[in-house]
């Protein structure tokens, strides 16, 4: 599908929600001998996400771990939503969906691998990272030139934002 962002309205998306590994992060995550997880988040989609909140656009994360690095990062972004060990994505998008009264027109997910195919298929446009595995990419209406956790929620953020404001 990946159509042109020209053919993509954007200046619509009232609500975007993202997966974290593999998108907010390059994938990995580091485990210590005590058991302690950690992850690297690219500044500059922290930037972009405060700025899509700041124009209106709800923003949340929903992932299929718990991790507490996750939960402080999105708590220093000012994210209101974020779900975490969820099994299913669908049910909590559309709950979220329907708790902010947003339309399903005007929602986007992003996501990199099999288990977001299914909220992919109900948002209005659906968008993969680059490094997203390829049934992913060649599904969704959107590709970011950047990976996740390099940039590609910046790519985003700053698409849907410029999109609102023009």
């Amino acid at each position: 599908m990946n159509s042109p962002v020209a053919k993509l309205n954007f200046s619509g998306i009232r609500l975007v929600a993202f997966d974290i590994d593999g998108v907010f992060t390059d994938g990995r995550f580091y485990l210590s001998n005590d058991g302690v997880e950690s992850k690297a988040f690219h500044t500059q989609d922290g930037y972009g996400v405060r700025a899509l909140l700041k124009s209106g656009v709800h923003v949340a994360v929903i992932s299929g771990r718990s991790s507490a690095a996750v939960l402080l990062r999105m708590k220093e972004l000012g994210v209101p939503h974020v779900i975490l060990g969820c099994d299913d994505k669908v049910a909590a998008f559309e709950s979220l969906r329907n708790q902010l009264n947003v339309d399903r027109s005007a929602t986007a997910f992003v996501g990199d691998d099999i288990p977001d195919l299914p909220v992919l298929k109900i948002a209005s446009i659906a968008i993969a990272v680059a490094n997203a595995v390829d049934e992913v990419r060649d599904y969704c209406d959107y590709t970011t030139s950047a990976t996740g956790g390099c940039g590609a929620v910046r790519e985003i953020c700053d698409l849907i934002r410029r999109a609102n404001i023009q």
